[in-house]
């Protein structure tokens, strides 16, 4: 859904109106209190909801663990409240975006486009566009805060590596020769992880290189722990035999720790959870794996996209694990048993005609919930598209509601 920024914060909610779905502008706080007050949703059915109309790059969960924020190829960065999966706000960066990073104090998000080369910053929760950076000449793939918020890294396709100051957005400096790079800081603000032609711990925010790492094959993924103690990445051994494993390095010394794995699936994205006693691998096949840390076992294969899942992103709590695919959808999982929440991440202009489900709007957000699931106080039914729903009132068609019951 696109809109044109304009210098006034504007926050939208998704309505049902007699012309098809509509956006009305109201207090995003309102929304977020509607959202939390949303009632828990039953495990009767699985959500095959679509966050976008292709497909979902990148996704990045609040430090507050308030809300998810993802963008895709259609152009767009959404912002989503959790857990309830409201869409709260539509933001459009004119091309492919590549990459979203959350500021620690949760109010900045950054995201870096593909086509343009530029970077974009944002105030959140409103949407307000703060400032375009542009200098990189090709596309840029990674953005990343510093964890005191003073600086944002980023990687492009065209072999550097720069920094910028926040708030002006001043370029401070810029390593060439790095490759096709995606870079991380680590939590303490010492260390930027770059993957690009080879793996390297630079630092901050001199950018003098640490260490090389000596990988046979290519580095597919890689993520840093919360505590800042574990480096985890993703080792393509042999493409050819589709042979991939796991490394997990400490820092900041980079010493190799533990090798496991040994997989067929492909490893595009990885996360961690908080008390490091997991491992999320998001994978080519639509696969997400669950390995527990340190031994390496794997525990869980979870099942859900039909493509390749691009990227994975665990709350701050580390009881969540939220996944984007190429498939276009975003979904939630419980940790630490995997178990699909159904929650719908769901944008009405991204979907077609409906399939069944339950909706209801309560303070202009609207919700999608399983049949018979309880309606909470003050909520309007919008659609009954099954026999045996809850709905009270049935309004207008479903329209844009995907709900597969088990």
């Amino acid at each position: 859904m696109k809109r044109k920024q304009t210098g006034k914060p504007e926050v939208f909610a998704i309505r049902k109106g007699t012309s098809g779905w509509e956006l009305s502008r109201r207090s995003l706080f309102s929304a977020a209190a509607a959202a939390a007050a949303a009632p828990h949703r039953a495990s009767a059915g699985v959500c095959a909801q679509r966050g976008a109309t292709s497909r979902v790059n990148c996704i990045a969960i609040s430090p507050n663990g308030r809300w998810l924020a993802s963008g895709s190829d259609d152009q767009t960065i959404k912002l989503w409240s959790l857990p309830d999966g409201a869409l709260l706000k539509t933001l459009v960066h004119a091309w492919n975006v590549y990459s979203v990073a959350i500021g620690p104090d949760s109010r900045l998000l950054a995201s870096a486009c593909a086509t343009d080369k530029t970077i974009k910053l944002w105030s959140v929760p409103d949407g307000a566009l703060l400032k375009t950076l542009t200098g990189h000449t090709n596309y840029v793939r990674s953005v990343d805060f510093s964890p005191d918020g003073k600086l944002l890294a980023s990687g492009s396709w065209d072999g550097t590596v720069r920094l910028w100051s926040l708030p002006d957005g001043a370029l401070l400096k810029t390593q060439t020769g790095v490759g096709l790079s995606q870079v991380t800081c680590s939590p303490d603000g010492r260390i930027l992880v770059v993957l690009g032609a080879s793996m390297q711990l630079w630092s901050l925010p001199d950018l003098s290189l640490l260490k090389t790492f000596p990988y046979e094959g290519g580095v597919t993924s890689f993520a840093i722990s919360p505590d800042g103690r574990l480096l985890a990445t993703g080792r393509d051994v042999d493409s050819t035999r589709r042979d991939y494993s796991f490394m997990l390095h400490s820092l900041p010394d980079g010493a190799l720790v533990k090798t496991f794995g040994g997989t067929s699936a492909y490893p595009e994205s990885i996360a961690l959870t908080p008390d490091l006693r997991l491992l999320a691998s998001g994978n080519g096949d639509g696969t997400i794996l669950l390995w527990s840390l340190p031994d390496g076992t794997l525990l869980k294969t979870i099942t859900g996209h039909s493509d390749w899942v691009l990227s994975t992103a665990i709350s701050p709590d580390g009881r969540m694990l939220a996944s984007s695919s190429s498939d276009a959808t975003i979904k939630l999982w419980s940790l630490p048993d995997g178990k699909q929440l159904p929650v719908c991440l769901m944008d009405p202009d991204a979907i077609g005609p409906a399939v069944t489900g339950a909706r209801y709007t309560k303070d202009g957000v609207a919700y999608t919930v399983p049949c018979g699931t309880p309606l909470p106080a003050g909520a309007v039914c919008t659609c009954n598209c099954v026999p045996g729903c809850t709905c009270v009132t049935a309004g207008p068609g479903c329209g844009t509601v995907y709900w597969y019951p088990n």
